[in-house]
């Protein structure tokens, strides 16, 4: 299991901790859903995985995130990612134990609704 791609493994003095990339981007769609100035998420062409407008690459024992957002209009962009950036590696690291190697925001677009 912790050859597969599709998990990052935490060894613990217990055993391990297997922990899926669907996991990673579930935690990660949601942290970024709560800043303010997002609109949502938008659909990436990649794997399938369990949310939407994400992308989590592993690395050993590291992540790194990719985020496929729209932004509300009037807000500043890249005070907006920012914030995004912030709370989705202190969610990820918070719930999970694992290092977040970085949080690539990409802005698709912005929603004037």
């Amino acid at each position: 299991m912790g050859e597969n791609r599709e998990y990052i493994t935490h060894n613990e003095e217990l055993g391990c901790i297997h922990i899926s990339e669907d996991v990673l981007a579930a935690v990660s769609a949601a942290a970024a859903s709560e800043v303010d100035g997002i609109y949502g998420m938008m659909n990436v062409a990649a794997k399938k995985t369990a949310a939407k407008g994400v992308r989590v690459t592993v690395e050993e024992d590291s992540a790194v995130i990719d985020l496929y957002v729209m932004l509300r209009y009037g807000y500043a962009i890249p005070e907006v990612a920012e914030k995004i950036q912030n709370a989705v590696a202190s969610a990820v690291e918070a719930m999970t134990g694992f290092v977040v190697k970085a949080v690539n925001v990409h802005v698709g677009g912005i929603s004037f609704q």
